[in-house]
Order: C-alpha cells, then sequence, then structure tokens
C-alpha cells in the first residue's frame, strides 16, 4: 500500500478512515502518524474487533523502532517488520548502539 493506495482507501472508507485518525497521538508528527497509520490500515483485516488495543501496540513498537529507535525483543520486531513490510518512510534515522559507535571509534 503506497501513500496514494493509503489515501485512495481513506476516500472510500470514510467510516473506518474517521475510526483509525482517533488512533493518533497528540505527540505524533505528520510524517510518524502517516506511516503508523498506514501500518494499521494495512494489518486492521488481521485483527477481530476485540482485538484491536493489540494491533495498536504492535503498530507504537514499530513506530517507536522506527523513529526513535527502541529495542525490543528479536521475536517481536521480526513480526512487526513482517506487518509493516513495503512501508517507505523517508528520512528514517538511523541509530547505533553504544557497542557499534565504540567498534567505530577504536578502529581511527
Amino acid at each position: 500500500m503506497s501513500s496514494v493506495d493509503v489515501q485512495d482507501f481513506i476516500q472510500q472508507n470514510r467510516a473506518v478512515a474517521n475510526q483509525v485518525e482517533t488512533f493518533r497521538g497528540y505527540w505524533e508528527s505528520e510524517k510518524h502518524w502517516e506511516a503508523r497509520r498506514e501500518f494499521i490500515l494495512r494489518n486492521m483485516n488481521d485483527f477481530k474487533e476485540e482485538q484491536l488495543d493489540h494491533l495498536l501496540s504492535l503498530s507504537m513498537v514499530w513506530a517507536n523502532n522506527v523513529f526513535m529507535g527502541c529495542r525490543y525483543s528479536t521475536e517481536l520486531l521480526e513480526r512487526v517488520r513482517e506487518m509493516a513490510e513495503g512501508i517507505v518512510v523517508e528520512d528514517a534515522p538511523v541509530f547505533k548502539t553504544r557497542d557499534e559507535i565504540m567498534k567505530s571509534q577504536q578502529g581511527r
């Protein structure tokens, strides 16, 4: 689902789009929200209504990993990356661990 596809979906499914808009956190930038909204829309059909909180949690895990470099278990990251496959985030930050920074410093 590209950003054009997301916009088309939103235009054709106003009720779903309006529901999804209520999930936006006040702290989320437009860039952050657009990516997380796409994650939610791509995966909504795979979750029953009573599992919606679980989907929203997974969307936050994915967004926190992409935008803030938060780390989670390997299993969880693999799952959300699979769910987010094809979502393009332009100019996403690149994070390095302390060990990666120290290793690059030792090579100087």
